[in-house]
C-alpha cells in the first residue's frame, strides 16, 4: 500500500506521512502558503536586486529596493515574530552589499534570517558557515566594485546550496525524532520477549 510501510517485529502498518515545511502548516489569515511564499521570495530578491543596481543619483530606486525588500519579508508564511525579527538585519545588510565585494560574508546575515523564516531547527544553522567562508574567498577574487556582479552571483548560488542544505537537515531532523518516537510507542518484538 503506496504511502505505508510493514514493521517485521510486529506484522503492523504504520502510516508514513510525507515531510512538510513546518512555516506550511501555520494558519494564515490570507492567501495561501505558496502564493505568500512566491510572493515574498519575490519581493525579497527583487528588492535586493533593485537596491544593489542604484547609485546615489537614483535615490527613488533605493526607496523602492528598500520597500520592496521589507515587504517581502513581511508576508513570508512563518509566525509574526519572525517575520519582524528579520526585517533590520536583512535590510541593514543589503545597504551593507552597496560596498562591493568585501562584504559579501554579509550575506550570512539575510542567511540566518531566512532560516529562522523557514523554522529551521538549530543543527541547521551550522549551513551558515557556507556564506560566510564564501564571503572570506570573495574578498580574496574581487578586490573592487567592477567584480561585484560575478561576486554576488557567485554568493548567491552559495547561499541557494546552503539553503537546500538546511532543508534537507531539517528534513531528516524531523524524519529521525518522529522515527524514534514510533520506536518508543511500538511493543517489544517476540524475541525479546523471550
Amino acid at each position: 500500500m503506496p504511502g505505508t510501510r510493514n514493521v517485521a517485529r510486529t506484522g503492523t502498518t504504520v502510516a508514513r506521512r510525507p515531510w512538510r515545511e513546518p512555516s506550511a502548516s501555520l494558519p494564515l489569515h490570507w492567501g495561501s502558503y505558496r502564493e505568500r511564499y512566491a510572493i515574498g521570495l519575490i519581493l525579497i530578491v527583487g528588492g535586493a536586486i533593485q537596491l544593489q543596481g542604484s547609485n546615489t543619483y537614483t535615490l527613488l530606486l533605493l526607496l523602492i529596493g528598500t520597500a520592496a525588500h521589507i515587504t517581502g519579508w513581511s508576508i513570508m508564511p512563518a509566525r509574526g515574530w519572525r517575520r519582524l525579527a528579520v526585517i533590520v538585519p536583512a535590510t541593514a545588510q543589503i545597504w551593507l552589499s552597496l560596498t562591493g565585494p568585501q562584504s559579501m560574508w554579509t550575506l550570512a546575515i539575510p542567511y540566518a534570517c531566512w532560516l529562522l523564516v523557514r523554522h529551521r531547527p538549530a543543527l541547521a544553522y551550522l549551513t551558515v558557515l557556507l556564506p560566510v567562508a564564501n564571503g572570506v574567498i570573495m574578498v580574496r577574487v574581487f578586490s573592487d566594485y567592477s567584480g561585484m556582479p560575478l561576486a554576488l552571483a557567485i554568493s548567491m548560488s552559495v547561499f541557494v546550496g546552503a539553503a537546500w542544505l538546511a532543508r534537507l537537515i531539517a528534513r531528516r531532523t524531523v524524519q529521525r525524532s518522529a522515527r524514534s518516537a514510533r520506536g518508543n510507542r511500538l511493543p517489544p518484538s517476540p524475541a525479546a520477549l523471550k
